[in-house]
């Protein structure tokens, strides 16, 4: 199978090969530390080696349980926030039909996906239920804790919704919980009220969940193969799992983007060229950004969608102040080609491109915007994959994860904490008055 491409010949005028050549040693002392669990939030290292260990009887119970929804529900409900949903949202909106939930559930093949507990907007969720009236519903609800206030009360309020409507028997077959194992009140409730539930790994978090139950579920409820994913996640874990910059694209990425930040570029774009790339950008800057925003540190991750984005953020990108580089995610191929008719009268002046398919002119507008930027003094790398497939959605989340833990060790930061998230939770629960959080 085709692996990942890194394409650096844009970053070559800012990084030579003897800064790479130098960083090396750093990266294997940081891959060695990793490896044998020394590093920094040493508890949270299970993603490393997840797809690899994931056991036929896990997949088997992921597909089931899927199966059995898949069947019944008209409409399935993700609940939770950050690494509980953006996962699986950026895979579904990857491997499916961009207008998915608007498909007739024939054409579909599937229940239409929606994603609630990622806010605190009442419009929101009063829409979504809105919208939800008549159909078949299912939840599954995604928390460690089970205490998480935006998941929590959307579970509590959908909750509520589904018993009014099947009462609570009927509520309780169509509730799935994705929780810790042992510990917290999500999985206290599961165990109260009988919910099938699948577990959350305990050393893995939130951002580096999206290989497991958290996002698998979901993603086998779209109706993708998961066992394909985990193949793409599998092998990239292979590729991975040597320090050679050389030899390792992941790697080869994080040294790269530390160089850059060294050299005052403290500003990552992620730039895709095709919306079914849209989410995974999202999914993206939350890893990255939740891994190393730390102690006055850490690449600021931002994404724009070409070409839309040409027309508003190139300016800025192109003549701006000098302190991003950017990251292209590109598609060798895509799902879909629509060719550019040829018409007598040529009035919009398109016959030069007659002919040409629009992936054509997407792929020279994407080769163009690399060569604008990089004259302009935005150095630049290109990540390709091979295609929409789950296979190349399970290379890419893992070869993210590994490159952005490396990254986050290269600046001295622990990557797998976020004490600055609890910040505003802390404020928040005083304003709201909680037991136990006093504004002083």
């Amino acid at each position: 199978m085709e692996h990942i491409e890194l394409d650096v010949e844009n970053i070559k005028t800012s990084v030579s090969e003897g800064e790479l050549d130098n960083i090396q040693s750093e990266v294997n002392r940081i891959h060695d530390e990793l490896e044998r669990g020394l590093t920094p939030g040493s508890g949270y290292l299970g993603w490393m080696h997840q797809p690899s260990r994931l056991t036929g009887e896990v997949i088997d119970r992921i597909k089931g349980e899927a199966e059995g929804i898949r069947e019944d529900a008209d409409a399935f409900v993700v609940i939770g926030i950050g690494g509980s949903y953006l996962g699986a949202k950026a895979a579904i909106e990857f491997l499916h039909h961009t207008f998915s939930n608007q498909l007739s559930k024939e054409d579909r093949g599937s229940p239409e996906i929606y994603f609630a507990g990622l806010n605190l907007s009442s419009d929101y969720l009063q829409d979504l239920m809105d919208l939800l009236e008549g159909k078949s519903v299912y939840l599954n609800v995604i928390s460690k804790s089970g205490t998480t206030t935006e998941p929590a009360v959307a579970f509590r309020v959908l909750k509520r919704y589904l018993e009014e409507r099947y009462g609570a028997e009927g509520a309780r077959k169509r509730i799935f919980v994705t929780t810790d194992k042992d510990s917290g009140a999500l999985r206290e409730m599961a165990n109260k009220e009988g919910y099938s539930s699948l577990e959350i790994p305990a050393n893995i978090g939130g951002r580096y969940s999206v290989l497991t139950p958290v996002g698998l579920l979901p993603v086998a409820v779209s109706g993708t193969d998961i066992v394909e994913v985990i193949e793409g996640a599998r092998d990239c874990e292979s590729v991975s799992s040597i320090g050679d910059l050389r030899s390792n694209p992941a790697y080869l990425y994080a040294a790269i983007r530390n160089l850059l930040y060294l050299k005052g570029l403290h500003v990552e774009i992620l730039a895709v060229f095709n919306p079914s790339l849209r989410y995974l950008a999202e999914w993206w800057k939350q890893l990255a950004g939740e891994s190393e925003g730390k102690d006055g540190r850490g690449i600021y991750p931002a994404s724009v969608e070409f070409t839309t984005d040409l027309h508003s953020m190139g300016q800025w990108i192109q003549d701006g102040r000098r302190m991003v580089f950017e990251t292209f995610l590109t598609l060798k191929e895509t799902a879909k080609d629509i060719t550019i008719p040829h018409v007598e009268d040529d009035t919009d002046g398109l016959n030069y491109i007659a002919g040409r398919s629009l992936d054509y002119v997407n792929d020279k507008a994407y080769v163009g915007v690399r060569t604008a930027h990089l004259d302009g003094g935005v150095p630049n790398m290109t990540i390709e994959l091979k295609d929409r497939s789950p296979y190349s959605i399970g290379q890419l989340f893992y070869f993210f994860e590994k490159a952005i833990a490396v990254s986050g060790r290269l600046m001295k930061i622990n990557p797998f904490d976020q004490p600055g998230v609890e910040h505003y939770k802390r404020n928040m629960f005083s304003l709201l008055g909680k037991p136990g959080f006093s504004d002083g």
